[in-house]
């Protein structure tokens, strides 16, 4: 199968404290309920919560506005679903009115990529943030969803309670009775007392986070060690993806609070898919049990054990070709120098082998030599006398949470006779001068091609991004020539993407969801690789590609939100690609290859015994 893996870079910091915590959780566990609401007219304090990128935000980061409406939410309170979409229809009625809606989740066990999922279902276009300690339901006063809390521009609660009064979560009305919320919007905007400030809510009430000492003490060797090996060190470890090694007793016990922060928030191992759609082999996550493992040992002082007891070390390979000993490979010709500060273009470089005849290869990698400079990188095939880069001649890419092609059993990719690679770079600053000089591996096929791997791109670069557009909708439709089996897909955009959904649209007019990122990363820009055999389309089945760009303040990686933003290389500009790989079902190819070569043997033609060569600099 296609294979980009799913590991992770890390930037966090978290506040879990050590064997005192237990304690100090349980006070607040049992004084929360104590906890005076906030008095209407009330300033409420300045809390902080994450947006679907995981982010740190408070209310200040909307701007100045008239008027604020938080909606606190779950996935599965039966009355938010009911009243979500009254609630978007509500945000675009006073959008250009100075009103910023915000969606605050606080189901504990709720993942951020389904929050920011249930936004992309019912066409939200405001954020949808998580409350993941409950600090800002407790400043608000809230306790069941869907309560709202409306404040003024100068955040003092003005009103809190229902929607209005239509869903219960044991029936419904035939009509909204009073539109509670709508009344005290207005009665803000319009700088008067709100009539009825507080009203009862008929919801689900809110189930704060609790950590619960276990039955006996959770210590690394016996018991934390099996779940880093299983879940963590297949990146973090020495020439792997992860910035740090996640071995040993030591190195686990130096980055606590930041294993203990990720794994509540369900961000490692890293998942930018919605686990609704997709029959997918590569995604990965920890199991609940899993996770209250790890936040025990670090709120239960991080005890060592027997480290006698501990599992068995896995052997993890040490070289840097994750695709194992490449038949060849080829260097970059020249070292590649690179300011400390900036921004730096795009750098196109052509390497120096030309492949002399059509040439099979079942795996291939890009091995970045200075994996803190290079960001991403993405190689092509070309003609060097008439072509030019092209992303239709794409091969593989090397980008960050992802690991090599690796091709299934019977399927190759094909580069063309006359043809030489072009690596497209993208370059970080790292603050200090450096440089790089990346290399490419390939492995050439060993049994007979049976089918070739092909692939599509779904893109569109005619768009304009308006100034401040927190949600601006890009599409894109391919159209499958003939009988097809999908083996994997892969969206690409820059800073300002948010999310990208494939579906696919039948002959007979049925419709399906192929892959649905709803909190796309640029930091982690991984492919889906389907159960092989398992999602096949008939031709003339068209992949349905849209995606939304997120040009507003709000968005902490916006490199400015006040410009039309268009398609261009530089990460201040904008890609929309949705990448589709599948092979054709009537393809029986048959092609016997020289493994030594990756070419094709013909008729009465022996393969050869000579090695293939390996293009390195210098020789």
């Amino acid at each position: 199968m296609l294979r980009l893996a799913i590991c992770g870079v890390v930037a966090w910091g978290l506040v879990v404290a050590s064997s005192a915590a237990f304690a100090a959780d349980a006070v607040k566990d049992a004084s929360a309920a104590q906890v005076a609401p906030v008095a209407i007219g009330g300033q409420v304090a300045d809390v902080t919560f994450k947006d679907i990128r995981y982010a740190a935000h408070n209310l200040k980061d909307f701007g100045e506005k008239k008027a604020y409406v938080v909606v606190f939410t779950t996935l599965d309170c039966p009355v938010v679903k009911r009243y979500l979409p009254r609630v978007v229809e509500l945000e675009k009625a006073y959008r250009n009115r100075d009103v910023q809606f915000v969606s605050m989740n606080v189901g504990p066990n709720d993942p951020m990529v389904e929050v920011a999922y249930q936004a992309l279902q019912v066409d939200a276009e405001f954020p949808f943030c998580k409350d993941f300690d409950g600090d800002v339901a407790r400043a608000m006063g809230a306790d069941r969803t869907p309560q709202v809390v409306v404040l003024d521009g100068d955040r003092k609660l003005r009103y809190r309670g229902r929607i209005d009064s239509q869903f219960r979560v044991g029936g419904v009305k035939p009509d909204t009775g009073r539109e509670d919320l709508k009344e005290a919007i207005e009665d803000v905007l319009a700088g008067r007392e709100v009539k009825v400030a507080e009203t009862p809510v008929d919801g689900c009430p809110i189930t704060f986070a609790k950590v619960t000492p276990p039955a006996k003490p959770v210590t690394f060797a016996e018991d934390v060690a099996a779940v880093l090996q299983k879940n963590c060190q297949e990146c973090h470890r020495p020439n792997a993806e992860g910035p740090f090694a996640l071995l040993s007793y030591e190195d686990a016990v130096d980055h606590a609070e930041t294993i203990a922060e990720v794994v509540k928030e369900q961000r490692m191992p890293p998942l930018y898919a919605s686990r609704q759609h997709g029959d997918f082999v590569n995604l990965r996550g920890l199991s609940p049990e899993e996770r209250t493992l790890i936040l025990n040992w670090v709120a239960g002082g991080r005890q060592q054990g027997d480290l006698a007891k501990m599992p068995p070390t896995p052997k993890w390979p040490d070289n840097r070709w994750l695709i194992g000993e490449p038949d060849l490979v080829v260097q970059m010709p020249n070292r590649v120098e690179l300011p400390a500060t900036g921004y730096v273009k795009y750098k196109y470089v052509v390497l120096p082998h030309r492949f002399e005849e059509d040439t099979w290869i079942t795996a291939c990698q890009i091995l970045p030599e200075n994996k803190s400079a290079l960001h991403h990188c993405n190689m092509a095939y070309i003609d060097p006398i008439k072509g030019k880069y092209s992303d239709a001649q794409f091969i593989t890419g090397q980008v960050p949470g992802g690991i090599p092609m690796i091709l299934d059993k019977g399927v190759g990719f094909m580069i063309p006779k006359g043809n030489v690679l072009v690596l497209q770079i993208h370059y970080v600053t790292t603050g200090e001068p450096t440089t790089d000089q990346s290399s490419v591996g390939f492995v050439f096929a060993k049994e007979p091609i049976k089918k070739q791997l092909k692939h599509f791109r779904c893109h569109n670069g005619t768009f304009a991004i308006p100034p401040g557009d927190g949600a601006h909708l890009v599409e894109a439709k391919r159209t499958f020539a003939k009988d097809s089996t999908l083996v994997g897909m892969f969206s690409h955009m820059h800073l300002r993407g948010k999310d990208m959904i494939f579906n696919a649209i039948y002959p007979g007019g049925e419709k399906e969801t192929l892959l649905a990122v709803p909190n796309y990363s640029f930091d982690w820009q991984m492919s889906y690789v389907w159960r092989p055999g398992a999602k096949k389309f008939p031709k003339d089945t068209v992949v349905d590609v849209t995606a939304h760009f997120d040009n507003s303040s709000f968005n902490p990686y916006n490199p400015d939100p006040t410009v039309t933003v268009k398609e261009g290389d530089q990460t201040f500009e904008e890609m929309m690609y949705g990448f589709v790989f599948y092979t054709e079902d009537d393809e029986n190819l048959n092609i016997a290859v020289d493994p030594k070569t990756g070419h094709e043997i013909h008729a009465g033609k022996e393969a050869s015994n000579k090695p293939a060569a390996a293009a390195q600099a210098g020789g």
